[in-house]
């Protein structure tokens, strides 16, 4: 049993002074508030629950900053969704797994401790399977494992380009398959993570511009109880297009054929009616938000008071991973909250409430709901999953308390992470992954074949 001694640290509770956690085989077997320091005892001033990152399209990361230059039309999710098919299809199961690698050493460094793979880039550069169905699979597998990130993997069913069963286009043939073949996909997917530690495995019916109703109910027993993601209501054009397709909207829609619950994490939920928002909140499923990708699309902003206040929960995700950043994505969150209520502390909700810890504790726990883990958090018998702030941050100084939060999400300049943990090991140290440069290295030299 090894143990970590925090001055200040965030429990269920609230901040807690001199704290201690015992950790066993990579969970907190006991904590202990008001402790005192024993000597040699590695120690921290600032402890923190590692977050949840619960949406990734991991190889986007490559093409990141490629898709801001204005074209001779209006730019959209649409023209950018262009650009992201043609990145795709000049990767290789290497490039994918170095892309990844390079991805999950900045997801560490910046705080999250977990990230849900939304994985849809399965076969080849001419859009036939590999030999091995879940090859690209494996490679984010592998991506993990070299990191140590933990790993909730969820294989994407996408069989059509637009509402209705429309046929897929030349752009998406790398992403399509039918049941039966996603089936396969699915258990060598399980295989595949078989030998990793802590990692879950989930279900990811694209859109309903990719899936039938048929396919959509025969996919849910696919996650054999594990999370289910769907991208949702993410543009105004698709609200039209379904409107047109269905007469319904896409989350009237799939809240009418689908028994959606806590199981699910419903990706983006962008455009919903207060209609919409209560009954999600009331079905239980997690809304999964990426704020900082959903800016820079242009997609709108999500209803985020109406849903909290009528008990929704919400995670954050880096989605098109443009940007990596616990606080960045909890910051960009709240104020386009502000901008579109013009007011402030508008994710607080209540009377003095730390909008920091509000925002940080709320996407703690639907972030690992969404995930499949049983809570988020500091506490005996959850994963030893952590990180510290650098205590020396000009940010920090003089704070305690709510106070710490508050500072991390609205006043650091560049990140102040200092060590990561999970399931109590120790990956990140002084900002820095371990294996930052030998990673960095692989990634180098792809970026530079793929942008030759």
């Amino acid at each position: 049993m090894v143990s970590l001694f925090f001055d200040e640290a965030l429990l269920p509770q609230g901040f807690a002074r001199n704290v201690r956690l015992s950790i066993e085989d990579g969970v907190i077997e006991r904590i202990e508030s008001g402790a005192l320091a024993k000597p040699g005892e590695e120690r921290h001033a600032i402890g923190l629950p590692g977050m949840p990152n619960l949406h990734s399209h991991a190889f986007q990361r490559g093409m990141a900053g490629l898709a801001e230059v204005r074209g001779p039309s209006s730019d959209s999710f649409w023209t950018w969704r262009e650009v992201m098919y043609r990145f795709a299809l000049t990767m290789e199961p290497d490039d994918v797994e170095a892309v990844a690698a390079q991805l999950y050493v900045e997801m560490l460094e910046a705080g999250f401790t977990r990230v849900g793979e939304f994985h849809y880039l399965h076969h080849g550069r001419d859009g036939k399977p590999y030999d091995q169905l879940a090859e690209m699979a494996a490679r984010i597998a592998a991506a993990s494992n070299e990191t140590g990130i933990g790993l909730t993997l969820l294989p994407v069913f996408y069989a059509h380009g637009g509402f209705g069963g429309k046929p897929p286009d030349a752009g998406q043939r790398r992403f399509v398959n039918n049941l039966d073949r996603f089936a396969r996909l699915m258990e060598e997917s399980r295989h595949a993570l078989s030998g990793l530690e802590g990692a879950r495995l989930g279900v990811a019916p694209h859109s309903l511009r990719a899936v039938t109703a048929p396919e959509l109910t025969s996919l849910v027993p696919l996650a054999r109880g594990g999370p289910i993601h769907i991208h949702v209501a993410e543009q105004t054009k698709e609200v039209e297009d379904c409107l047109s397709w269905s007469g319904a909207r896409p989350v009237e829609w799939l809240l009418a054929h689908a028994l959606v619950d806590k199981q699910w994490c419903l990706i983006h939920a962008t455009h919903m009616t207060e209609n919409e928002t209560r009954a999600v909140a009331s079905a239980g499923a997690v809304a999964g938000l990426c704020p900082i990708t959903e800016a820079n699309l242009g997609d709108g902003t999500f209803n985020a008071p109406e849903f909290t206040e009528s008990g929704g929960e919400f995670g954050i995700g880096s989605d098109s991973n443009v940007l990596i950043g616990v606080a960045d994505e909890l910051r960009q969150l709240e104020y386009s909250q502000r901008l579109r209520h013009r007011a402030r502390n508008v994710m607080a909700g209540r009377e003095n409430r730390s909008t920091g810890r509000v925002l940080y504790e709320n996407a703690l726990a639907g972030g690992a709901r969404a995930l499949g883990e049983a809570k988020g958090g500091l506490a005996a018998g959850l994963p030893a999953d952590m990180l510290s702030l650098e205590a020396d941050h000009p940010a920090l100084i003089g704070r305690s308390g709510d106070a710490l939060l508050d500072a991390f999400v609205f006043a650091a300049q560049g990140s102040m992470v200092d060590c990561v943990w999970r399931a109590g090991r120790k990956l990140v140290e002084r900002g820095r992954h371990r294996r930052r440069e030998a990673v960095l290295a692989r990634f180098r030299a792809v970026m530079a074949k793929l942008l030759a």
